[in-house]
């Protein structure tokens, strides 16, 4: 089993994510509080054009902030649920290809990149993409 750890401020983050994105061949599950580094954006705008089948799940609070990104992933064609419950859907997880996790504290902000303390796991664990795929599956299923 392939496990990698990352911490930010610094590039090692947003760098890892990205480079998810590029590797990605089929699917990605994104499931994120929310979305406002641009340059994730375009990483998953450029697999969108790849034809990598993108769902998001994202924060009904946060997807309409100033510097978001969301409506411009939806605007492109990309398949977004926004939670409409009273309470935050802080998940920050993605799954690739069916096959990598990528989970952590790390918010996809540019402020993450440069001012927070924040991680992120990428792991090829079967129980734990089995358990995170059960659960963005429930959301979707639920939005």
């Amino acid at each position: 089993m392939n496990t990698e750890v990352f911490f930010s401020t610094g590039p090692d983050c947003l760098g890892h994510i990205i480079n998810r994105f590029l590797a990605t061949r089929r699917s990605v599950d994104i499931c994120v509080f929310t979305i406002t580094d641009d340059r994730i954006a375009r990483a998953i705008l450029d697999a969108h054009r790849r034809n990598v089948a993108i769902r998001v799940v994202t924060d009904n609070d946060k997807a309409y902030d100033a510097g978001s990104d969301i409506e411009r992933l939806a605007a492109a064609g990309i398949a977004v649920k926004v939670d409409r419950t009273p309470f935050h859907m802080h998940h920050k997880f993605a799954i690739f290809d069916e096959a990598q996790l990528v989970n952590g504290s790390y918010n996809w902000t540019r402020g993450a990149a440069e001012s927070n303390l924040e991680n992120i796991l990428d792991t090829a664990d079967p129980v734990a993409l089995t358990a995170f795929q059960r659960e963005f599956d429930r959301l979707w299923a639920a939005l």
